[in-house]
């Protein structure tokens, strides 16, 4: 239940959001409509751990900040190595290990990697991902496992 009713915020917050209109009928529209998307997806049973996690949800603003700085480093680097006339690439293939438990937590991993330029995640097996890195050394930073590291501390904080 404790799900259903965070489903149900988090669809009216969104709703607010994208529609900015704030006049008493067309907000009590849009709670009829939020109530009545949550009552079928509870009613398919839906909404469950992992299509609305809201265990991780503590952690998760700490986890974003962190990646928007990975993401905003990498940003750098690949503006570097495309503004520089040699133009020093080095594509490579790695098979990086994804440690974590739950799919959730795998997703967003490999999500996590894809995110941060310069690097796609191309293959999610059982326990690893395959990351197509535009240099070494980027794919020398996915072996140090950090984010893995990261991502499976918001896995337990369940």
């Amino acid at each position: 239940m404790l799900r259903a009713i965070s489903l149900g915020v988090a669809l009216y917050t969104l709703w607010l959001l994208l529609s900015g209109h704030f006049e008493p009928l067309l907000l009590i529209l849009g709670v009829l409509s939020c109530l009545v998307v949550v009552a079928v997806a509870h009613r398919m049973e839906v909404i469950d751990h992992e299509s609305h996690p809201i265990h991780i949800t503590p952690k998760l603003p700490l986890y974003w900040f962190w990646l928007l700085r990975q993401i905003v480093k990498a940003n750098l680097a690949v503006t570097k190595i495309i503004l520089s006339p040699r133009l020093p690439i080095s594509p490579t293939v790695v098979r990086v290990r994804a440690g974590q438990k739950s799919d959730l937590a795998k997703v967003i991993y490999a999500n996590s990697i894809t995110l941060t330029p310069g690097t796609v995640s191309i293959n999610l097996d059982d326990d690893h991902i395959e990351v197509h890195a535009l240099t070494n050394r980027m794919a020398a930073d996915l072996q140090t496992s950090e984010m893995e590291r990261r991502v499976s501390r918001l896995e337990k904080s369940r």
